[in-house]
């Protein structure tokens, strides 16, 4: 198949196999799509029908039958710099045009706002703010303004501008920034309830090839923006997406392409809205010769979308781009026409003003449907509420649509509300009392109520998880590794060492041997431990990590959270029976501001002003900071002033992205979470490194993990220890599902231990085992497998109770030594960063050890 238009055309029987399956229901293959995508004459007015009959099905569905819908908008061209070169865009322009127009490299605050607020007297409702991909990469002038006007890059703009919007006006922003990462998705989601990108085509070769349309653009790369597609439904973004047909791809491509947002948007649920655009040529552009695309190729490729996507996409085709083919376009499946604006032009196609708001009426009426406006974002969305809709835009986006159909209320004017956090914010609430009843009550069932939709689509996990799980031969010679291992851990090659990862019977014994002799060499003999308290201040949380049974709704019976005060109430109770040392953790609960985490250790410090707090994950930290609005560096130089001393290295799991999107759904990249660590160490702020194994891993993922882990610490030397974290099956969401295995075996356990210890030495020379995981008859095996601590006395523990652990919430100092002394050897007190613990402290340890307050978990002595 060539060129969409050329080439020889299907078979009539392959036509009418394919239109037959398209009449039955049957879901299609790509080699049908193909076929459907050429059908004319007759055949297209079949395949025409079917798709409307697929169309008309959704809409009862989703309780508007008969409606078709459109947004009231106008359109924000924030900037037309652009680091990309496409061969068919008038939008784009270089910096000296916009000088000899008289324009700035960006529109200014108060152009933006001057188009939003004639927008909002005519009763629009979308901003659609439209730019180039990162024009400060391209343009020193672009760089020259962002400088001058205080942003750090073209987003922080974005953002800023957004805020303005919503503040000023109570238009709610429509992004189109191009590409941006999951971080960035992190920044923008507070600020815009929607967001947009165009696929356009996944043929590879019309971005790699000279002379192809995106040639030299390196944001039009098609895994790149599959890539952005993916964040955004991690990020739990309502996005916009589509097709540019007829810029040189084949049916073929055209089919793939199709297929392939359908498999975005089964995995995550979070297309919005899918756009089918028909290239038109523009005149100074490299593509001005090139053939318009035809309206019957429009027309099958709506109907064939439709199809593949099923009942429930919602499908648009721009109105100003089809004549007078409308009811063609509505005949085929789309449900609705996109933005519409009566104050501004279509920037990106300038030669073709948009229609009337009342003939686009007439022309959907002649159709028999009714036109209804719609928000940016949208109605289903609407609906869904958390966690697609930040706290802070729920009251703007609340005050314009109907609470019962999630479509715009017709009599809503647009008006400019704050845009704040939410109030109340460190207000107890819920089940309180977790840290106790967890290890006496329970939890109240074995999953939270939104498991079928919060973690995204099970069985797209399935098949993609599916190649990972398969278990892989190694053929190595384990006696030679063991002989590299004894003589210089760190000459093992990544070969040698995944043999030892699968070691067992007399060559584990071995490993873990010589494991525990470079322990030796290292540490010395002494177990460690430290006296500290777990405060987890909220479990509330959307992130949607599918190995997290600790994560609540705010509705289900044992979601919680803390006051400030409380959680100075248990850092002081801490300090009392001789702690030296707080861990705090909690959900990403929507509701707590940016500024929380400062709050939370300022509150501690002020209470026990000589207590070291250990706090707050990665992924926290880039919450944190994406809430703000402030970098990484500069949120940590912040939590820092107010009390910060050093950060769990959890939110690890496993640094490959490969296990990470089976394991979560929203978590942050792998490439994040080091840069974030890396941040912190650069400040001077110390923390631990954790993997998290025995779900979806194989051991090649380990051997990566740990090399990963190793160049860091020779990069930063920040971390403290190696904490390793078997997963804990029982409740979580993975396993429920049936994906996950039950969790690492004891020969698992101590060739991680084991390894951990050699892959990492001599930078990282404390191996912790957790007591809480693998109770204590386990912990003992792994301090004769390699490691030298036994974590903390922890005082509560919800996370892996919460998970199904069996081994309690609690571990007396008593307790630790006898681990300790199980495994023959002698146990001592640290502090977080493994110094000597002052005396004082150990006396109030030893005091109170056994006969602790009330409102830690019950004891008996």
């Amino acid at each position: 198949m060539t060129s969409t238009g050329t080439g020889s055309r299907p078979t009539d029987n392959a036509m009418r196999r394919a239109l037959k399956r398209a009449g039955d229901g049957v879901a299609l293959d790509v080699t049908e799509a193909a076929v459907l995508l050429q059908a004319r004459g007759a055949d297209l007015d079949r395949l025409a029908s079917y798709a409307a009959r697929v169309r008309d099905a959704g809409l009862a569905a989703a309780g508007r039958p008969g409606v078709i819908t459109y947004s009231k908008s106008v359109f924000v061209p924030l900037t037309r710099l652009c680091r990309d070169t496409c061969h068919y865009c008038t939008f784009a322009t270089v910096p000296g045009k916009l000088r000899r127009a008289g324009h700035g490299m960006f529109l200014s605050v108060d152009e933006v706002l001057d188009i939003a607020r004639k927008g909002a007297a005519l009763g629009c409702k979308e901003a659609l703010i439209t730019l180039g991909d990162k024009p400060e990469d391209r343009w020193p002038e672009a760089r020259e303004w962002l400088d001058a006007h205080g942003y750090d890059d073209t987003l922080a703009y974005v953002r800023a501008v957004s805020v303005r919007i919503l503040e000023e006006t109570g238009l709610l922003p429509h992004l189109n920034p191009g590409v941006v990462s999951w971080t960035d998705f992190q920044r923008l989601k507070p600020v815009a309830p929607s967001m947009g990108m165009m696929l356009e085509t996944t043929a590879e070769r019309l971005w790699s090839r000279p002379g192809g349309p995106h040639y030299g653009s390196p944001d039009k790369e098609p895994a790149v923006r599959l890539r952005v597609l993916e964040d955004a439904g991690r990020s739990s973004v309502p996005f916009t997406s589509g097709l540019l047909i007829g810029i040189g791809e084949t049916y073929e491509e055209r089919a793939e392409s199709l297929f392939a947002l359908r498999r975005v948007s089964r995995a995550y649920h979070g297309i919005q809205e899918l756009i089918i655009q028909n290239f038109r040529a523009k005149p100074d552009t490299a593509m001005r010769a090139a053939p318009d695309a035809e309206l019957d190729d429009l027309v099958a490729t709506v109907a064939v979308a439709r199809l593949v996507l099923g009942p429930s996409a919602c499908l648009q085709a721009p109105p100003n781009l089809v004549d007078d083919a409308h009811a063609r376009l509505i005949g085929a499946g789309i449900d609705d026409w996109g933005g519409v604006s009566p104050v501004t032009i279509d920037h990106v196609n300038p030669e073709r003003p948009w229609p009337q708001i009342e003939e686009l009426a007439e022309r959907s009426a002649e159709a028999g449907f009714e036109l209804r406006e719609r928000l940016c974002v949208y109605p289903e969305f609407v609906r869904r509420g958390e966690p697609w809709l930040d706290p802070r835009l729920l009251p703007h986006v609340t005050a314009l649509a109907d609470p019962e159909t999630g479509l715009a209320r017709p009599d809503a004017v647009p008006r400019g509300l704050p845009w704040q956090e939410p109030d109340e914010a460190f207000t107890a609430s819920g089940r309180t009392d977790l840290h106790r009843t967890v290890d006496t009550d329970g939890r109240t069932g074995d999953r939270r109520g939104d498991f079928d939709a919060v973690y995204g689509d099970w069985d797209a996990l399935r098949e993609a998880a599916a190649p990972g799980l398969a278990p892989q031969r190694v053929d190595g010679d384990v006696r030679e590794a063991l002989r590299v291992a004894a003589d210089d851990p760190t000459r093992l090659t990544d070969a040698q060492a995944l043999a030892l990862l699968h070691a067992d019977g007399p060559a584990l014994d071995a490993l873990c041997g010589i494991a525990d002799d470079v322990r030796r060499a290292a540490v010395g003999d002494d177990v460690t431990y430290i006296v500290t308290r777990n405060i987890n201040f909220t479990n509330v949380c959307y992130t949607g990590c599918r190995f997290c049974a600790f994560a609540q709704r705010r509705t289900d019976a044992d979601a919680y959270t803390l006051s400030l005060e409380q959680v100075a109430d248990r850092a002081a109770q801490a300090w009392d029976v001789g702690a030296v040392e707080v861990c705090m953790q909690g959900g990403i609960h929507p509701d707590l501001p940016g500024t929380a985490y400062f709050d939370i250790a300022r509150a501690v410090k002020e209470r026990v002003p000589g207590i070291h707090v250990h706090a707050f994950s990665p992924m926290e930290i880039v919450n944190g900071a994406s809430r703000t609005g402030l970098s990484v560096r500069d949120w940590l130089t912040a939590a820092k002033e107010a009390g910060l001393d050093s950060i769990p290295g959890t939110a690890a799991e496993i640094l490959d992205d490969e296990v990470r999107w089976v394991l979560t759904k929203g978590k942050l990249p792998a490439a994040t979470w080091i840069d974030v660590v890396r941040t912190a160490h650069e400040l001077g702020i110390r923390s631990s490194s954790t993997m998290m194994y025995g779900h979806v891993d194989q051991p090649r993922h380990w051997l990566g993990h740990l090399r990963t882990l190793a160049r860091l610490q020779q990069e930063t030397g920040g971390f403290t220890e190696f904490v390793t974290l078997p997963f804990v099956h029982t409740n979580a969401p993975v396993y429920l599902a049936g994906i996950a295995r039950p969790g690492p075996t004891v020969r698992d356990n101590r060739a991680v231990t084991a390894m951990a210890r050699l892959l990492l030495h001599p930078h990282i020379t404390n191996i912790q085992t957790s007591w809480v995981k693998l109770g204590a008859e386990g912990a003992a095996r792994m301090l004769r497998s390699g490691a030298n601590d036994l974590g903390g006395t922890l005082m509560e523990e919800t996370i892996s109770r919460m998970a199904g652990s069996a081994w309690g919430s609690y571990k007396s100092v008593r307790d630790l030594v006898a681990i300790a002394e199980a495994a023959g050897r002698p146990a001592r007190p640290r502090t977080t960063l493994y110094g000597e613990v002052p005396e004082e402290r150990r006396a109030a340890a030893e005091a109170s050890d056994g006969h602790l307050p009330r409102l830690l978990p019950v004891l008996t002595d």
